[in-house]
């Protein structure tokens, strides 16, 4: 099972986070599952970057320590019915980069392989 994650392929997972902040990180939390189902290794920054940084004040800081991680990641996932600004911008830096953005809905979460 070891060899198997660590030859899987790494996943931005790129949702909303602000707005309805609750709603948006349980959703973060069941793409990030999805992934995991699918084979992949997510990287969720926006779970765990408000533990350490705030959203109000250190936004631009938050993006780029996201944008850094998205760097090392072998394709991003674009999550939701809805694109936030932020998530545009993540989308723009994996098109730039050659990295392959996949585009998932809320709909597939109820998909079954």
């Amino acid at each position: 099972m070891g060899t198997k994650i660590r030859d899987s392929p790494v996943v931005y997972i790129c949702s909303p986070y602000s707005g309805d902040i609750r709603r948006n990180t349980e959703m973060a939390r069941r793409y990030s599952r999805l992934a995991v189902d699918r084979g992949r290794v997510p990287i969720t920054p926006h779970l765990w970057l408000p533990g350490f940084i705030s959203e109000e004040s250190e936004r631009e800081l938050a993006l780029g320590i996201g944008l850094r991680l998205l760097d090392l990641c072998d394709e991003v996932w674009a999550c939701g019915d809805t694109i936030s600004e932020g998530m545009r911008r993540e989308i723009a830096h994996a098109v730039n980069t050659g990295i392959p953005v996949k585009y998932v809905k809320e709909e597939d979460l109820n998909v079954c392989d």
